[in-house]
């Protein structure tokens, strides 16, 4: 099987996806605006503890309290040196300061999943501190490779820790292994030190960015090329490679090609698919998703496949080719909880046991922990798959406003990025000066950036003039490509005022950093006012004094020093 892990990189939002065989697997994304938690540790204060369920509440400095169950904290020694499990009450109380780690995120209505048990993660092992044991990955199957391993760690680790061994690990030099010790037992020396000086509420130590994770926890000899459409971030990664994996190395190569990385290797169109309700197979058949905050239920249906032979093996080729499907529709939605699978009814035993042991060995290819159950005389199976971070529908979507959160529509930020990627085409493949685009008035904002900064890059990065127009009418998703040519002709077309033009507009915010001018905005165009700040809701006449790309100067007419004389 054929892997390769294919990077996309922006300063707004980094994508990574696994591929397998050439389609993809496994998507991340990450954008600054929106950092991860899973990973981070925090000195938290108990806010609440729960008797009755056994688990408590916790501070973290986020918006909604965190949940830590009792289970998920130390439990003090019984007279034999093993733990012996004690009552939530009698471990926590109100008040008290404690060093937490993040190991769910927040989904729906629920806070962050915290452990007390921290773990520290490195190229090759796993650091856990307070504990003694240690454990090898159980995708290293060589019992001869496994007992290599653990007699090297158990000579090396620090009596007070304890050590699981990754999958990365197999093949490697005991110094590989005592350089990631020695790491990750200063990185806990440095926690324990910031977790005793800090005084209140505070994070003490927050997980790496999105691709050096990738580099570190999935980059190794099974994958066959790491490719990354940034320069900078290519050379990052080589620096990285240099202390975790040299031999890596010559599989990075530095995509060059005007075609957007993710666009050559088909991902933009699986991600849309991704998102989808309904999805076909190559045969005619298709798969529903629906999806709850705990279960996800897929229907399995054969379509416009109607066999050769007769209606059992239609039915039995359906349901093995979804097999495949579903698996990797699973991992590429990040999909846990509770999932059940509706295959077609299958009459006979045989058939069934096929399709489960299909559906286990794709099941098997998935890092994420899930457990395969037994297929039912209706032919329901049901997964249950470790839930870890938001899946790509919470990532890529919102809850949709037009029809108060029954539907889904992407977010302001993935149609920003739709829009931009689509600009960039336009504008490679066309001999013009200028293009004319209009959008939502959020993804607007968002094309154009504060100051008009981003707008600014994207011209540098294209050499063609951009005018973002936004509507307050379009839906979030709506764009309009509405014309392009020389940047005279665009420019007339444009911009919604003019100079020495006189316009009614309602005042709707005081100016950010200089309160007497009032802000208006006229299809999304926005109108700095002069001595408007304290009109705000009033409808007022303007004389435009000066225009630019993104605002225009304006002064009240009824105010105007060349009016009065």
């Amino acid at each position: 099987m054929e892997q390769k892990i294919i990077v996309n990189y922006d300063p707004k939002e980094t994508r990574v996806a696994v591929l397998e065989d050439g389609k993809p697997v496994e998507l991340y994304v990450e954008r600054p605006m929106r950092q991860r938690l899973v990973g981070n540790i925090y000195k938290g204060t108990v806010e609440n503890v729960l008797p009755g369920m056994q688990a408590a509440f916790v501070s973290i400095g986020e918006e909604r309290n965190a949940f830590l169950y009792v289970d998920d904290i130390p439990q003090p020694e019984d007279g034999s040196g093993k733990g012996s499990r004690h009552p939530i009450q009698r471990l926590l109380h109100v008040g008290e300061a404690i060093m937490v780690q993040v190991m769910k995120e927040s989904f729906g209505s629920k806070g962050a999943r915290l452990t007390a048990n921290i773990t520290l993660p490195g190229r090759y092992l796993v650091f856990m501190p307070g504990l003694s044991y240690v454990g090898v990955s159980r995708r290293i199957k060589s019992q001869e490779e496994r007992d290599r391993l653990k007699t090297i760690v158990e000579e090396i680790k620090p009596s007070h820790a304890g050590v699981i061994i990754r999958t990365a690990a197999e093949g490697a030099e005991a110094e590989n292994l005592e350089n990631d010790i020695q790491f990750l037992s200063g990185l806990w020396e440095k926690i324990q030190s910031s977790f005793q000086q800090e005084k209140s509420t505070a994070l003490l130590h927050q997980d790496v960015a999105l691709i050096y994770r990738i580099v570190r926890d999935l980059f190794n000899d099974k994958i066959g090329q790491f490719i990354i459409d940034n320069k900078q971030e290519y050379k990052k990664v080589l620096e990285i490679l240099d202390y975790l994996s040299p031999h890596l190395k010559k599989r990075v190569v530095h995509y060059r090609q005007k075609e957007p990385i993710f666009e050559r290797y088909h991902i933009e169109e699986e991600i849309e698919r991704s998102l989808n309700r309904m999805v076909w197979l190559k045969s005619g058949g298709y798969l529903v998703f629906d999806q709850t905050e705990a279960l996800t239920v897929i229907d399995v249906n054969t379509g416009k496949y109607i066999g050769k032979n007769n209606l059992e093996q239609t039915i039995f080729k359906t349901n093995m080719e979804a097999t495949g499907e579903v698996a990797r529709q699973i991992r590429l939605r990040d999909i846990g909880g509770i999932i059940i699978i509706d295959f077609i009814d299958m009459n006979t035993e045989e058939h069934r046991q096929q399709v489960l042991e299909k559906l286990r060995e794709h099941m098997g290819r998935d890092r994420t922990k899930s457990q395969v159950l037994g297929i039912t005389h209706l032919g329901l199976v049901e997964i249950a798959r470790k839930k870890v971070r938001q899946g790509i529908a919470a990532v890529m979507q919102q809850p949709c406003s037009y029809c108060q959160g029954k539907g889904r529509v992407l977010s302001p930020e993935a149609v920003s990025g739709k829009v931009e990627r689509e600009l960039k085409r336009i504008l490679q493949r066309e001999e013009v000066e200028a293009i004319l685009v209009e959008t939502n008035s959020e993804v607007a904002a968002l094309l154009i950036g504060s100051g008009g900064l981003y707008l600014k890059k994207l011209e540098g990065e294209t050499g063609k003039s951009i005018f973002i127009r936004g509507s307050d009418n379009l839906h979030v998703e709506q764009y309009k490509m509405l014309m392009s040519g020389s940047l005279q002709e665009v420019e007339q077309h444009a911009l919604p005022v003019e100079e020495g033009g006189i316009y009614r507009v309602r005042v709707e915010d005081p100016h950010t950093s200089n309160p007497e001018h009032g802000i208006a905005r006229l299809h999304g165009y926005i109108i700095d006012i002069e001595g408007a700040g304290n009109l705000v809701g009033d409808e007022v006449q303007v004389l435009i004094k000066e225009t630019a790309r993104t605002f225009a100067r304006a002064v009240l007419w009824e105010l105007d020093p060349e009016k009065e004389s």
